[in-house]
C-alpha cells in the first residue's frame, strides 16, 4: 500500500523552482533571461515589503480562517468581505481615463495607454488569485486542524489512529474531495496580454532612454565647450581690457555667458525627462518579475491541491479502514509545511504585484503628464 501511495506523486508539476521570498526574484529564470535595468532584485524585494503601501495592501489581502469559527461560518464571512478593484488599484480607473484625454496621440502614448488598461485587467486577475488563496485556506482548514491534532510520526512513536480518529479523518477527506480546486487550471488564466504589452513598451522605453542619455551627454559636452569658450574669451578680454573701455568688457563677456547657460538649462530638463523614463522602465520591469512568480506559484498550488485530492480519494476508496487513512495522514504531514509556505508566498507576491502595478501606473501617468506639459 505504501508503494501505491508513492505512485500518487505530484505528476504534471509546474516546471519552476519555488521562489525564495528572502532572496526576491533572482531565481526566476523566465524573467531574468530578458534584458533588464541594472537593479538588485533582492534589495528591491526587501524595500518593497517595508513600504506603507505594501502594508496597507497586505491588510486587505491577507486572510486567516478564524480558529474559533466553523468552516461554514468562515465561508459566509469570506463571501461578504471579498476584495474589490477599488480596494487595491491606484491611480484608479477614473483618474487614468481623465489623464488620457489630454495626452498627445502619438504611438508611444497609445502604447502607454494600452499598458495602463492592461494593468487594470491584470489587477482583476490578481484579485481572482487572491480569492483563490482564501478559498484554498477555507478548504484546507479542516485538514490543517486534523494534522495539528494527530501525531506527526505514528509508527516510530508507537502511535496509531483510533477508530474515532479514523472516522473523523474520513469525514474530513470526504468534505475535501467534494470541493473543487480553488486554483485555475494551467493556462486558463494568464498574464499573456500584459506580458506582450510589457515587451512592446519596454522596447520603446529602452530606445527613448538611450536617446535621452545620448542627448544629455551631447548637451554636457556642449556646456563644457561653452565654458572653454567663455574662459578663452575672458582671457582675451582681460588682455585687451587695458586699452578698452569698461562697457566694452561687459558686452564681450555677455555673449559667451548666455551661450553657456542655454545648454545647461536644456540638459537639466532632459535629465528630468530621463529620470521619469528610468522610473517608468524600472517600474514595469519589477511588475513583470512579480507576475512571472505569481503565475508559477499558482500553477504549483493547483498541482498540490490535485495531489491532495488523489491522496484522500485513495483513502476514501478503501472505506474507514485504519491503515490507508493512517498512511494518507502521514503523506499529508510531509507536504503540510511546504503547502502553507507556498500559500503564504503567493499571498506575499500578490501584494507585491498590487503595489508594483500601482507604482508602474503612477510612474507612467507621471511621464505622460510631464510629456503633455513639455513644449513640442
Amino acid at each position: 500500500m505504501l508503494q501505491c501511495l508513492q505512485q500518487l506523486s505530484l505528476t504534471g508539476t509546474t516546471n519552476c523552482s519555488s521562489p525564495s521570498l528572502e532572496g526576491g526574484l533572482g531565481d526566476d529564470n523566465t524573467a531574468s533571461s530578458q534584458p533588464s535595468p541594472t537593479v538588485n532584485l533582492s534589495r528591491a524585494y526587501t524595500l518593497a515589503v517595508q513600504t506603507s503601501s505594501y502594508s496597507e495592501i497586505w491588510s486587505k489581502v491577507h486572510y486567516e480562517v478564524p480558529s474559533d469559527r466553523s468552516v461554514e461560518v468562515a465561508e459566509v464571512e469570506f463571501q461578504e468581505g471579498s476584495l474589490q478593484l477599488e480596494d487595491v488599484l491606484q491611480p484608479n480607473h477614473e483618474c487614468v481615463q481623465e489623464a488620457l484625454l489630454h495626452i498627445k496621440p502619438d504611438a508611444l502614448n497609445q502604447l502607454v495607454a494600452k499598458y495602463l488598461d492592461d494593468s487594470e485587467q491584470t489587477t482583476r486577475l490578481c484579485i481572482i488569485f487572491s480569492e483563490s488563496v482564501k478559498q484554498a485556506k477555507l478548504s484546507y482548514a479542516p485538514i490543517r486542524r486534523l494534522l495539528d491534532v494527530l501525531p506527526l510520526d505514528m509508527e516510530s512513536g508507537g502511535h496509531s489512529l483510533s477508530q474515532v480518529q479514523c472516522n473523523w479523518a474520513f469525514d474530513i477527506f470526504l468534505q475535501f474531495d467534494s470541493l473543487s480546486n480553488p486554483f485555475p487550471i494551467h493556462d486558463t488564466h494568464s498574464f499573456n496580454d500584459m506580458r506582450h504589452c510589457y515587451f512592446e513598451l519596454k522596447r520603446e522605453l529602452d530606445l527613448l532612454l538611450h536617446k535621452s542619455r545620448s542627448k544629455v551627454q551631447l548637451l554636457r559636452h556642449a556646456t563644457k565647450g561653452s565654458v572653454v569658450c567663455l574662459v578663452g574669451a575672458t582671457i582675451g578680454v582681460i588682455i585687451t581690457a587695458v586699452a578698452i573701455a569698461s562697457h566694452a568688457f561687459v558686452a564681450l563677456v555677455a555673449a559667451p555667458v548666455c551661450s553657456a547657460c542655454v545648454p545647461s538649462k536644456i540638459a537639466k530638463k532632459e535629465l528630468v525627462h530621463l529620470e521619469k523614463l528610468d522610473d517608468a522602465t524600472k517600474g514595469i520591469f519589477f511588475l513583470h518579475n512579480h507576475l512571472e512568480t505569481v503565475n508559477c506559484l499558482v500553477g504549483r498550488l493547483y498541482d498540490a491541491v490535485e495531489y491532495y485530492k488523489r491522496l484522500v480519494r485513495f483513502a476514501l476508496e478503501r472505506g474507514k479502514d485504519r491503515y490507508p487513512i493512517q498512511e494518507v495522514v502521514k503523506q499529508l504531514h510531509r507536504k503540510h509545511s511546504n503547502f502553507l509556505e507556498e500559500i503564504l508566498g503567493l499571498e506575499e507576491h500578490l501584494c507585491l504585484c498590487f503595489a508594483a502595478i500601482n507604482r508602474a501606473r503612477g510612474h507612467l501617468l507621471n511621464y505622460l503628464l510631464h510629456q503633455n506639459q513639455a513644449p513640442g
